[in-house]
């Protein structure tokens, strides 16, 4: 019995004779995964306004990248695939719930209770008043230090087009500071 209390946990099983673990053959994959998920999650949170949905989003992101990390690791950028396969999950879910929402009998009311709730920081809430596109300009930007040049990369977009929807939304939210009362 105290043999058994002495052998470390692993919370893996062992690997069967003859194959090999991925992250053993590359663990760099792990050093990777530790220097950006904080980042990534911070990012994700502030687009969605959801911790919960930011966790889903960025663990499809990492477990993508893992399953490619012996292509992506040889990228100029892996950061940047993340980010834009990141991007891509949290998009695609948005576009699997308006499809939902527009399937639905009945839509909620514009007065949902509820939606105070989420409110959780004043930051989430000014965010809240942007488009999705300025959002994740600013985000991208402002928060994860990107330039426009990398942040167009990273979305899909001309740099031009990332100058535009940050320009736009940094006016927005300078709007709506000096709207509200003090």
């Amino acid at each position: 019995f105290m043999t058994v209390m002495e052998t470390p946990l692993r919370s893996v099983p062992e690997p069967v004779e003859g194959q090999t673990d991925p992250l053993d053959e590359d663990p760099s994959f792990e050093r990777f995964f530790d220097a950006e998920r904080t980042r990534l999650f911070g990012a994700l949170a502030v687009m969605s306004g959801n911790r919960a949905e930011a966790e889903e989003v960025m663990q499809d992101a990492f477990l993508r990248v893992w399953e490619r990390w012996d292509r992506v690791s040889e990228m100029e950028s892996p950061e940047g695939f993340l980010y834009r396969t990141a991007l891509n999950v949290y998009r695609k879910r948005l576009r699997r719930a308006a499809i939902a929402v527009r399937k639905a009998t009945t839509l909620l009311p514009e007065d949902d209770s509820l939606g105070g709730v989420e409110t959780r920081d004043e930051v989430a809430r000014l965010l809240r008043g942007l488009t999705q596109r300025e959002r994740e300009a600013i985000v991208v930007t402002a928060y994860l230090g990107y330039s426009t040049k990398e942040a167009g990369e990273l979305l899909g977009i001309r740099a031009n087009t990332v100058r535009v929807l940050t320009s736009r939304a940094r006016a927005t939210l300078r709007r709506q500071v000096m709207e509200e009362p003090t």
